[in-house]
Order: C-alpha cells, then structure tokens, then sequence
C-alpha cells in the first residue's frame, strides 16, 4: 500500500510544524500540505486530494466543524482526524456527526496521534480491494462481527442522556480520565466516573493505570 497523503490544519505555525513532523515520523504517511485558514483547508483538499486531514477546530475564519460540514456537503468523503483544544461535548459530537474517523485533543504525545494514524490506515486499507469481507468492514466501524448484547439497565441516578455523551465523547477520544471526561460531557467528575465505572462493570470499557509523579496512578477508562 502507498503511502498516505495528509494535510495538516492548524493557525498556529508552531503547532502544524509538530503535527507535521509528528505525520512524517509515522511509517506510510506523508505531508502534502499545511493550511493555517478554513478556507484555505477547503481549497487545499480539492486541489490536493489528500488522503487525510488533521483538522483544528479553531480558526480564523471557519470553524473546523464548519470545514468538515462543508466537505461533506460538497461529497468529499476525505478521511478527517479532529486534533484540538475544544472538548466541549456538542463539538465532539459534531465531529462525530460530521464522519470525523477520531478526535484528538491537545495537547497530546507522538505515541498518541500514531496509534489513531494507524488505525486510520488500516481502516483505509481494509477498503483498498474495493469488495471488503464483514471483518473489513468491521475494522472500518471499529467494531467486532459479534451483534452487540442488549443494553442493560442503568442503575438509580445515572440517565441515558449522559450515558450517550460519556460514550460518545469516549468514543471519540478512544481514552479518557475521569476528569476528562466529565470537561467533555459538562457533569461533575464524580458523576462522570460513575458512568465510566458503569461501563467497565458492563465489559464495554477497560481500565488502564497510569503512572505518573507521587500519589496514585490515575485511572484511564479505555473503549473496548
């Protein structure tokens, strides 16, 4: 498979700079491109036809949310991988809405965007025969060929509202703490992880420990 062809969308030249060297250092991907503007990631796209784009939610003239809106309305299904500060629940689900593969926020390691460029390429791989089996399709989707259990009930105190965001914004994220999380949703951190812990008492979810300075390692709710 030939490398994969990415634009980076960022106001900030630092910020694309390290983008940029962050996409190069990935096997399979190549910058083509650096858009600093929305409208300028609009023209770029169709002059450019990258595989991928790095889109920045905040810009000068256009939101990134409006730049992927309008991509999709003019039938530009090129691959979007959301990268931003915002963490706002109705973004995330915009993005979502909108077809974004996966949403990043900053400010994030290499290892962090490499694990979603990599996702992403075997994603775009398991089309590349243009007549995909269920587990290529399954491997776009995310998700396994076995039908999903039936929901279980929420316990006393916890609303399916929520419970879609929480998932919805961990969906979007692929890792969150419970601070993160409840920042995305806009609930308490307590309520957030009550949530989570809902999930991984389910199987949906996964707990990974991270180590940092003295105190306790901080529980990371990983989607299953």
């Amino acid at each position: 498979m030939s490398e994969l062809d990415v634009l980076v969308v960022d106001d900030d030249f630092m910020v694309a700079r390290i983008h940029t060297q962050f996409v190069e250092r990935t096997p399979g991907f190549r910058v083509v491109g650096v858009a600093s503007t929305g409208q300028a990631a609009l023209d770029d796209v169709a002059r450019l036809r990258p595989d991928l784009v790095l889109l920045d939610v905040h810009l000068p003239d256009l939101t990134g949310i409006e730049v992927l809106r309008r991509l999709r309305a003019r039938g530009d299904d090129v691959g979007v991988l959301v990268v931003t500060a915002a963490r706002e629940a109705d973004t995330v689900r915009a993005a979502a809405a909108g077809g974004a593969a996966h949403y990043l926020v900053k400010p994030f390691d290499y290892d962090d965007l490499r694990v979603r460029l990599e996702s992403f390429r075997a994603a775009h791989a398991a089309l590349a025969s243009g007549a995909p089996g269920q587990d290529d399709i399954d491997a776009v989707f995310g998700g396994g060929g076995a039908a999903p259990a039936p929901a279980a009930p929420l316990p006393k105190g916890l609303s399916p509202e929520t419970a879609d965001a929480v998932e919805a914004a961990l969906a979007a994220r692929g890792e969150l703490s419970a601070t993160e999380c409840a920042e995305a949703v806009g609930i308490s951190r307590v309520s957030a992880r009550r949530y989570l812990e809902h999930f991984v008492a389910r199987g949906r979810v996964t707990v990974r420990l991270q180590y940092g300075g003295a105190g306790r390692p901080e529980r990371r709710y990983v989607r299953g």
